[in-house]
């Protein structure tokens, strides 16, 4: 997409949601989404699934944190931040959005501790936190009614397992069906009990002991109502996920199997009517030119011998380098073919140093708002691309003719 499409995203919707394959540095442009959008005045905030220790660190998140971790405002300050403008971070805690849903809707604190120290409860609630789809729904959905953010940037699991995050709200009515819950309830008008009394409370107690069969009704009939508030939540987020606030964005890498994964992900958004907002090709290398050729008139005196040695060590790496280039071309009209004018394609580059740092962060996002040409942390210092290419591609593809060097 155009630098002006993407900063008009940041700047018109709610919710932006980072899919892709793993590796391909989708945290990472999350994180920097979400710094373009702070640096413009937004709230923000980001929920990242599994960071880098490196990353995690720069945004100051952790494991087992109940809120989103707030950068100093000396720190966002240093990188042209300024209020309103804020930049929060969030690791989702599966666990956590288990527990915060308890307290939420239980009708005391003494039911909710009741039914957080059950030992079904913290069986099932890790069950349910091994499918982080769900919770990362449920955190979401509070996200979204909380008025303290903007813009909410998701970065999600990798493409298959986000697969499952975005069917979600279409299939959790299955999952989270009360009606299979309703035949244990201890209540004299549930249907295990209007069927079959005491006969099946014997068989239950014959089965689990009278104990764990008063522990399972106890625990049913509190769960009942999580199930209540999810539903109502899922069904809630089913809506919103289709709606103008939200925007899908691919994130890719100049990896065919990556590219794959993809079009795979493309197909899948489109079947369930999800609002894709364009592909972002990270670590590319498609904005390089070829090297130029050497000669030994391009080196310093050297004895016999040592200075053509190294001149065609430098001329083998650089045309291993070259191929390197090509193929990240030919991926990158592959991918400007696919999607045409039904999509947009933006380009990041790959960079020298660690895109963890809050620095490379800023680098990434001026990129991708197109409000700054790339800079020292750019791989290889080679000419850049014609004036007519500088800044963000647009819609219509600058990737050289497939005949073309």
């Amino acid at each position: 997409m155009s630098s002006s499409s993407l900063a008009r995203l940041l700047k018109e919707k709610r919710v932006l949601v980072c899919c892709g394959a793993g590796g391909v540095g989708k945290t990472t442009v999350s994180a920097s989404l979400a710094l373009g959008a702070a640096q413009a005045g937004l709230r923000v905030v980001v929920i990242t699934i599994d960071p880098s220790r490196r990353l995690a660190e720069t945004l100051g998140v952790s494991p087992n944190q109940d809120a989103p971790t707030e950068l100093s405002a000396d720190r966002l300050a240093s990188v042209g931040v300024s209020p309103p403008g804020s930049l929060s971070a969030w690791m989702l805690d599966p666990a956590l959005v288990c527990d915060h849903v308890v307290r939420t809707v239980s009708k005391s604190a003494a039911d909710a501790e009741e039914l957080m120290n059950n030992r079904l409860y913290k069986n099932i609630a890790q069950l349910v936190a091994g499918m982080q789809e769900y919770t990362a729904v449920e955190a979401l959905h509070g996200f979204v009614v909380d008025d303290r953010y903007d813009l909410v940037v998701l970065d999600t699991p990798p493409s298959r397992n986000a697969l499952r995050f975005l069917e979600t709200p279409h299939r959790a009515n299955g999952f989270l069906d009360p009606k299979i819950f309703n035949l244990f309830l201890p209540s004299p008008d549930g249907a295990l009990q209007k069927a079959a009394g005491k006969v099946i409370r014997k068989i239950l107690d014959l089965g689990l002991g009278e104990e764990s069969r008063t522990e399972l009704q106890q625990f049913l009939d509190l769960f009942m109502v999580i199930l209540k508030h999810l539903n109502h939540n899922q069904e809630e987020m089913r809506n919103f996920f289709a709606s103008s606030d939200v925007s899908f964005l691919l994130v890719t890498s100049p990896n065919q199997a990556a590219v794959e994964e993809a079009f795979y992900f493309e197909q899948k958004t489109r079947e369930l009517n999800l609002p894709l907002g364009g592909y972002i090709l990270n670590r590319s290398l498609i904005r390089e030119q070829s090297l130029p050729t050497l000669s030994l008139n391009d080196m310093p005196s050297a004895p016999p011998g040592v200075a053509e040695s190294a001149v065609n060590k430098m001329m083998d790496l650089a045309a291993q380098e070259d191929e390197i280039i090509q193929r990240h071309l030919a991926l990158g009209r592959q991918l400007q073919e696919r999607v045409g004018t039904s999509s947009q394609l933006s380009v990041l580059p790959r960079l020298r140093t660690d895109a963890s740092d809050l620095e490379a962060l800023v680098e990434l996002s001026h990129i991708l708002k197109g409000t700054q040409p790339i800079s020292r942390h750019a791989e290889a210092s080679r000419p850049s691309v014609p004036p007519s290419a500088a800044g963000m591609p647009t819609s219509q593809s600058w990737f050289p003719p497939k005949n073309q060097s």
